[in-house]
């Protein structure tokens, strides 16, 4: 049974505890050189035992026919009266025009915030279990957590929240639903959090937290998984997302020894049809199954990419849905021969724009990548920055790199060229050794994410991360973290000057005391984050970014090995939005 851990402001947290989580399915044989040309799908659900919509579906055809004839008869007599009433009304003079109000802008409801965590990482159905235990597939130290957290309104009310699966049954509270709603007073505001962590995770989650003042919540949540030993051995690390009908996903590989496992969740109570567009080194690849996938309410339905496109090493996944709002995020993970080479989650990055930055981009001494990348089997262990372009039109890109420093030229010049519907890669190779900002543009809309890789030995561990695209940071951004492990901030000003805070999180629901760093245009810096403040552990982050654009992710490792993972930071939660309105006649 999972551990589950809650705290609201002022209430003592218990200590966390690592559980090692089950063993995971098992997966496709191990570096194998040919993959079935079909599609391998699983669906999974943890529905209850109460099923939605279960009105009578019967009683409720018939009363909506009955009302369908009976508005036809009252179509009907209208009518016979209207013919009636226009001669009556012909020889009355029509008004000069029509009366119109002032514009008035309407209230928007801001509805129940979520955020949709996908389950740890697993092996894909199929793996062979070896005979040598040294080298077997299934991890016997995998550890996953999910850590979220919950912020309150300026006057320091915590918003009612809580973690279900997918299906809505109740895995944690987080916070009860406040009796009032206090008023801010004038001042500076005073914040809180609600805190909830549960190890270990077993299955697909969604952390919710319900408005306040009209406005929506602001809510984070980080799930982790960890591994020294097995075929998915690594650090993985994602925040859980909020739904939408449509996303991109970079950084996929289905070549031999890469496993490429997509997850698309749909947390409400509408059916969603998901369409998948999938694109290669030679532009968009066509793939039969990839279409008309429908993920019912409360469940997640997993499929393996090298069923649709075998055998690309740079793969680009458009998700759009109909109907219900979903989640996505693609497992990937490496096995070079029997040796594993790491795993992460892919996450959406920002969508295809003529500007994409990626913070956290960690380069480690280039002499060593190189020699490590001219074994076999390492081609993809070096930092790179892949670039896929939806359109027709090919793409002249322009890379710049900004370090602590300042900007540091690109050896290869730093200009590529992308067809049009193609992905493409630019190693990063011989930069030296750091943490950078990556800013990329061009005339024609791409999008774009930068691979992180850690380990320099072949005969060694070794893990790489991708950090995707992001927006720009405005005010209060909330952005949660793993309990245990190295964790570091890297934000980046591509041009001008801006000025970043940042204030701690801890698990007894307090916000501590923020701290101000100034930025100067083209540099990068990177804030390493203490385990504890005040005496209790730090769970997540107050973000706010003003002056010029900054941009900014999160950066993992674990202390004396080469796991590595980054998230980009999410866009804040909206405030209270508006919309025109006009009346007349």
């Amino acid at each position: 049974m999972s551990e589950v851990q809650t705290n609201v402001s002022g209430e003592s947290p218990g200590t966390p505890e690592n559980t090692k989580s089950p063993a995971g399915d098992r997966g496709e044989a191990r570096g194998s050189g040919k993959r079935s040309g079909s599609s391998k799908i699983r669906s999974s659900t943890s529905r209850g035992s109460n099923s939605r919509g279960s009105n009578s579906r019967g009683s409720n055809s018939r009363g909506s026919n009955k009302g369908v004839i009976t508005g036809v008869v009252s179509a009907v007599v209208i009518l016979a009266a209207g013919g009636a009433a226009v001669t009556a009304t012909a020889m009355v003079p029509e008004p000069s025009g029509g009366t119109t109000t002032d514009i008035r802008e309407a209230d928007v409801p801001a509805g129940r915030s979520l955020g949709v965590c996908p389950e740890p990482a697993r092996l894909v159905s199929g793996t062979v279990v070896g005979t040598d235990a040294d080298f077997s597939p299934v991890s016997t130290t995998a550890a996953s957590a999910l850590n979220a957290v919950v912020l309150s309104n300026p006057a320091g009310t915590v918003p009612g929240s809580n973690v279900t699966s997918l299906a809505g049954e109740a895995v944690a509270e987080i916070a009860k639903a406040p009796a009032t709603t206090p008023t801010p007073t004038v001042g500076p505001p005073v914040l809180a959090a609600g805190v909830a962590t549960i190890s270990p995770v077993t299955s697909p989650t969604v952390v919710g937290a319900e408005a306040l003042g009209n406005e929506q919540a602001s809510l984070a949540a980080n799930l982790s998984y960890s591994a020294t030993d097995g075929d998915l051995r690594g650090l993985a690390s994602t925040q859980c997302q909020s739904p939408g009908n449509d996303a991109w996903l970079l950084g996929a590989n289905t070549a031999v020894g890469r496993t490429a496992v997509l997850n698309v969740s749909n947390a409400s109570e509408t059916p969603a049809t998901v369409n998948l567009e999938l694109y290669g080194y030679e532009g968009q690849i066509q793939a039969p199954g990839a279409r008309g996938l429908l993920v019912a309410p409360g469940t997640t339905r997993s499929v393996n990419l090298a069923g649709l496109a075998p055998g690309e090493s740079q793969l680009a996944v458009h998700v759009r849905s109909t109907g219900g709002p979903v989640a996505s995020t693609i497992q990937q993970s490496v096995l070079r021969g029997i040796a594993p080479g790491g795993v992460e989650y892919l996450s959406p990055g920002a969508g295809p724009s003529n500007l994409q930055v990626m913070s956290g981009v960690d380069i480690q001494d280039p002499g060593a990548i190189k020699a490590l990348a001219g074994k076999s089997g390492f081609a993809d262990a070096v930092p790179a920055l892949q670039i896929a372009v939806p359109g027709s039109t090919d793409a002249v890109v322009q890379v710049r790199l900004y370090g602590v420093n300042g900007e540091r030229k690109i050896p290869n010049g730093g200009v590529v060229t992308v067809k049009g519907g193609t992905v493409a890669t630019l190693n990063l190779d011989g930069v030296p050794a750091g943490s950078y900002t990556l800013s990329a543009s061009s005339d024609v809309s791409f999008l774009a994410s930068a691979r992180i890789t850690r380990g320099a030995k072949a005969e060694e561990a070794t893990d790489f991360a991708w950090s995707p695209s992001s927006a720009r940071l405005g005010s209060q951004h909330l952005v949660a973290l793993p309990r245990e492990g190295q964790r570091s901030l890297s934000f980046g000003v591509p041009d001008g000057r801006g000025t970043v805070t940042y204030a701690p999180v801890t698990a007894d629901g307090k916000v501590g005391k923020a701290v101000d760093v100034d930025m100067s245009g083209g540099t990068t810096s990177v804030i390493g984050l203490s385990d504890k403040s005040g005496g209790s552990v730090v769970v997540g982050y107050v973000v706010s970014a003003s002056g010029d654009p900054v941009f900014g992710a999160l950066v993992f490792g674990r202390q004396g090995r080469t796991d590595v993972s980054v998230v980009a930071i999410q866009d804040a939660a909206a405030g209270l939005e508006k919309v025109p309105v006009s009346v007349g006649y």
